[in-house]
């Protein structure tokens, strides 16, 4: 579904991913761990086409993001679901107008058949009765629901989360993984995890791609991945200071 081919991004003499390769294969739940500041989010970016890399290809089902113009690239898009780490609600608006929004900017559907969308999806993140609440009367978690209703109401193939259990409790942290799980399973779409929560990722992962200083280190399920015999991984598994990978 998603294809990343020797992917370079540099900020001033900062190399970010140097010549990354990653496949992340359909129907399924990739995670993208690192620690923090590795690139994790850089790689979403460019997965979404809010950044352009500084030499490589990605693919989205087949197609050459980074030879498409705006107009292409909006098209593309319309593929994606994102929950961003804040859940990145409009504040002004009722919980039910932002899970509404990308219906309302994106179909022509009548007024009722958009309110019945988005009773349809709160209830599928557990968000009952909340149409009428605003982002500030919702608890952390609550927002973290009510933004992945939002990023699921186009029906999308594909669904980005940008370290989805970020700021919350470790009860509202399982409660999040499970709902990813549950969403992947409900929906078939292909999900893309960015996190540094080691927990986490062996929750919910069919695969996991190990990131480290700009490359793709180390790629498969997760019984791969605690049995690597990469240096750096072990440690990062292990949550002990990776420090410096050795040669």
């Amino acid at each position: 579904m998603i294809r990343l081919s020797r992917v370079t991004k540099r900020f001033g003499r900062q190399t970010v991913l140097d010549g990354l390769d990653l496949e992340i294969p359909e129907a399924q739940i990739t995670v993208i761990l690192g620690q923090s500041g590795s690139g994790k989010s850089v790689i979403l970016k460019h997965i979404i086409g809010l950044m352009t890399p500084d030499s490589g290809e990605i693919f989205v089902d087949g197609t050459d993001i980074t030879r498409l113009n705006d107009r292409e690239l909006n098209e593309v898009r319309k593929q994606f679901g994102m929950l961003f780490q804040d859940a990145a609600l409009f504040d002004s608006m009722t919980v039910g107008e932002n899970v509404a929004f990308p219906l309302v900017e994106h179909t022509r559907l009548p007024k009722k058949e958009i309110r019945r969308i988005v009773e349809e999806k709160l209830k599928q993140v557990g968000l009952e009765g909340v149409t009428r609440k605003m982002p500030s009367e919702l608890s952390g978690g609550m927002r973290k629901r009510a933004g992945l209703a939002r990023a699921i109401a186009l029906d999308p193939k594909i669904i980005l989360f940008d370290e989805p259990i970020t700021g919350l409790d470790p009860i509202m942290s399982d409660a999040i993984d499970a709902l990813i799980v549950d969403t992947q399973r409900d929906t078939r779409a292909t999900c893309v995890v960015i996190t540094h929560n080691i927990t986490s990722t062996f929750k919910i992962a069919h695969n996991i791609a190990m990131l480290y200083e700009g490359k793709i280190i180390e790629f498969g399920n997760p019984d791969r991945i605690r049995n690597s015999g990469h240096p750096f991984v072990k440690r990062f598994i292990r949550q002990e200071a990776p420090g410096k990978c050795p040669n």
